[in-house]
Order: C-alpha cells, then sequence, then structure tokens
C-alpha cells in the first residue's frame, strides 16, 4: 500500500507556521528516509479566514500586539532566531506564488521562510522578493502564470473543503491538528493512531453544543 501522506498546510505570513517549519524539518527528513511523503501545501490565510467567517490575530487590536510578543518570546526560548518583516500583516502571494513555481521543495520552503522571518525581510510583492528568485533559479514570469495562480487557488480550495481553518495545520491520517503547539500531539497520533480513540477522546469529539451566541 501507499503510505498516507502527510500534508502540512502554512502560509508564509504566519510566524507560527515558521516555527513549525522549524521542528518539521527534522520530521521531513525521516520520513524522506522511509519513503513516507509529506505535502507541502501552501494556502492563503486570508482566504480560509473569508470562508470560516473569522478575523486574523493581527487584525483585532490588542490581540495583534500579543501575538507579536507572543511568537517573539516562543521562538527565543526555542532558540529559534526570529525578525519579523517590515510590516505585518503583509500581502504574501507572491512568496506562495514563488513557493509553487520553485516545486514546493524543502529547500525552497526553507529559503522563503529564512528571507522573511529569520532575515525580516519584505516579501509582499515580487520585486522584494527578487533575489529570492535569483537563488532559486525561478523567473519573475513564472509568479504571474495562469498555471501558478491557479495551483494557489487550488490548494486553497482543497484546505477549506478539508476542513482547515487555520495556519499552520498538519494534517495526519486526515485529522487536523492546527497550531504550533498542536505539534506534539500531531506527532503522538501519528506514532500511535489510538490517541483518538479512546472514549474520552470520542466523548468529546461529538460533544453537543450547549449554548450559541447570537451575532
Amino acid at each position: 500500500m501507499t503510505p498516507v501522506p502527510l500534508t502540512w498546510y502554512f502560509d508564509f505570513i504566519s510566524p507560527f507556521s515558521y516555527l513549525q517549519w522549524q521542528r518539521l524539518k527534522p520530521l521531513l527528513r525521516e520520513r524522506e528516509k522511509a519513503g513516507e511523503p509529506v505535502r507541502l501545501v501552501p494556502i492563503v490565510f486570508a482566504a480560509v479566514l473569508d470562508a470560516c467567517g473569522q478575523k486574523g490575530p493581527a487584525e483585532i487590536p490588542g490581540k495583534r500586539e500579543f501575538t507579536y510578543r507572543h511568537v517573539l518570546w516562543l521562538a527565543r526560548q526555542a532558540g529559534v532566531t526570529l525578525h519579523f518583516p517590515p510590516t505585518h500583516p503583509f500581502n504574501p502571494l507572491a512568496a506562495l506564488r514563488l513557493s509553487i513555481a520553485a516545486g514546493d521543495t524543502p529547500e525552497a520552503v526553507d529559503s522563503i521562510f529564512d528571507w522573511l522571518w529569520t532575515q525580516g525581510r519584505a516579501g509582499d510583492s515580487v520585486e522584494a522578493l527578487v533575489p529570492l528568485m535569483a537563488a532559486l533559479d525561478v523567473p519573475a514570469e513564472a509568479l504571474d502564470a495562469d498555471a501558478t495562480k491557479t495551483a494557489l487557488r487550488a490548494n486553497t480550495d482543497a484546505a477549506i473543503a478539508a476542513g482547515v481553518y487555520g495556519v499552520p495545520t498538519l494534517a495526519v491520517n486526515g485529522e487536523l491538528f492546527w497550531g504550533n503547539d498542536a505539534f506534539d500531539f500531531a506527532l503522538a497520533a501519528l506514532h500511535d493512531p489510538a490517541v483518538l480513540s479512546d472514549p474520552e477522546m470520542q466523548r468529546v469529539s461529538a460533544l453537543p453544543v450547549g449554548l450559541q451566541r447570537r451575532r
């Protein structure tokens, strides 16, 4: 049987995606040696938020500032270098399309994350990414190609259809694990699917809604 691939949904706009990427890279190498695929799927986080009727953390005053401080603290705790880009939120479409045009290889994804979040450079336009495109041997016209745009839309639509509601999300055997803080939970389920099947896990998965807030 073909191994069920792990699927990682991410957007370069997300600092939490950057942090989880640092933890995911060793797993990618481990799975590659075992011949077990990991799909790297760039998606448009804003489109996911729209589909779910949500605001992003950076769109909520107070939460935006807290999130930036929190992610910086988390990076320092983990020993990960993190420098925010010049502005945030920023338009990530050029970076997402660059990843697709470069084949969504681990090397390309790592280079783009490094550009944005390790070096803290701008990535909100094709022009801002010119040096990185040269390093990845991707011509500028590839980012504007219909095939690249279509692939990004297809990635995002498929993620929404799969139930993805945020980034980063790691899909393990069809189960979704959202957020950098869920990474250990995802690994536990990867190594032992029974983690999700005990009676209390099953009970909370079908827990009735007791109150709904009026909108």
